[in-house]
C-alpha cells in the first residue's frame, strides 16, 4: 500500500519507447509549445499596448490568452522532461499540482467563453445599453467570476485527493488527472467521486446553459434584425463559436476516456485526444481571433511595422 503522504510518486505508464523518434517528438513538441507562448503573449501585448482595444470584449479575450498559457505551460514543460526519460516517474506533490491547474485550467476556459457571449449577447442585442451593463467594475467582477470559483473549487478538491491512502501508483495516462489518482484508494472514495462529478457537471453545464440562452437571443435578434446587425454577429460570434466547439470536443473525450472504458481505442489516439483541450484552444485560440477579428487584425499589423522600424 502507498501513502500519498509519505512515498510520494506516481508511474505514468501511457508513454511508450518510441526509438529515435523521441527526439523528433521532443522539438516538435518545444517548438509548439514556442509558438503558443508567443503568439499569446503577443496578442496580450497588443491588447493592452492599444487604447482602442480597451474594451470588454478584448479583456475578456485577454484573460482567455492568460488561461491559454496557464494551461499549455502545466503540460508542455512536463512533457518534455517524460518523452527524454527513461523512467516516467512523478513525484506527488507534483502530480497533485498538475491535477489542480488542469481542471481549475478548464473550469476557467468554458466560465470565460460563457462570460464572453454573454457580452456578444449585450452588445448585439442591447447596444444602447451595453456601457451601462459593461462598466470597468461590472468586467473587473465579471473576470474574478471567471478565476476565483474554479479556484476555490478546485482547491477543495485537492484537500480530498491528498490524504487519499492508496494501493497502486500507476496511472495509464501521460499526465495525472483526478480520477486516475481516485481510483487507486484503497477504500471507498464515494465522497471524491461525487464532489469531482459535482465540479465538472457545474463546470461545464452551468456555462453551457448561459452560452446556449445568450446565442438563442442573438439568433432571434439576427433573424428579426438588419443586414448590419447580423454581420456584426457574424463577425464577431464566429471565432467564439469555434473556440467552444474546438474546447468542447477535447472535453467531452476526456470526460468520456476517464470515466469509461477506453481500452478499444487505440493508445496513441487516446494520447492525442486526452491532450487535445490542453494543447489546441491555446494553439488556436490565438489564430481565431488574431485572424478574425478586424481591429485586432489590424492593431497587430500596426505594432509589427512600429517594431520593424
Amino acid at each position: 500500500m502507498i501513502n500519498s503522504t509519505q512515498d510520494p510518486y506516481f508511474i505514468l505508464s501511457a508513454y511508450y519507447d518510441t526509438g529515435a523518434f523521441k527526439y523528433l517528438c521532443f522539438l516538435i513538441i518545444m517548438f509548439l509549445y514556442i509558438f503558443i507562448v508567443a503568439a499569446n503573449v503577443f496578442l496580450m501585448v497588443v491588447i493592452c499596448v492599444n487604447r482602442s482595444l480597451h474594451e470588454p470584449m478584448y479583456m475578456f479575450l485577454c484573460s482567455l490568452f492568460v488561461n491559454g498559457l496557464y494551461g499549455s505551460t502545466t503540460l508542455f514543460p512536463f512533457l518534455l522532461v517524460q518523452i527524454l526519460s527513461d523512467v516516467h516517474l512523478v513525484s506527488a506533490p507534483l502530480c497533485f499540482l498538475q491535477i489542480f491547474c488542469v481542471y481549475s485550467y478548464g473550469a476557467v476556459e468554458y466560465l470565460n467563453l460563457a462570460i464572453m457571449s454573454y457580452d456578444r449577447y449585450l452588445a448585439i442585442c442591447s447596444p444602447l445599453q451595453y456601457n451601462k451593463y459593461m462598466s470597468y467594475n461590472k468586467v473587473a467582477a465579471l473576470i474574478a467570476v471567471i478565476w476565483l470559483p474554479p479556484i476555490l473549487l478546485n482547491s477543495i478538491n485537492q484537500h480530498l485527493i491528498v490524504p487519499l491512502k492508496l494501493c497502486g501508483n500507476i496511472i495509464n495516462k501521460v499526465y495525472c488527472d483526478n480520477h486516475s489518482v481516485v481510483k487507486l484508494a484503497c477504500y471507498d472514495t464515494t465522497v471524491n467521486n461525487i464532489f469531482s462529478l459535482s465540479i465538472s457537471a457545474l463546470s461545464v453545464f452551468a456555462p453551457f446553459i448561459l452560452i446556449l440562452h445568450t446565442y438563442m437571443k442573438i439568433l432571434r435578434v439576427c433573424f428579426s434584425g438588419s443586414k448590419q446587425t447580423r454581420q456584426k454577429a457574424l463577425s464577431t460570434c464566429t471565432p467564439h463559436l469555434a473556440s467552444l466547439l474546438n474546447f468542447s470536443f477535447g472535453v467531452c473525450f476526456e470526460i468520456l476516456q476517464s470515466r469509461f472504458d477506453m481500452s478499444s481505442v487505440p493508445n496513441s489516439l487516446r494520447i492525442f485526444l486526452s491532450l487535445y483541450f490542453l494543447t489546441c484552444p491555446p494553439l488556436f485560440n490565438p489564430l481565431m481571433y488574431g485572424l478574425n477579428l478586424a481591429k485586432v487584425r489590424v492593431a497587430c499589423k500596426n505594432l509589427l511595422s512600429q517594431v520593424s522600424y
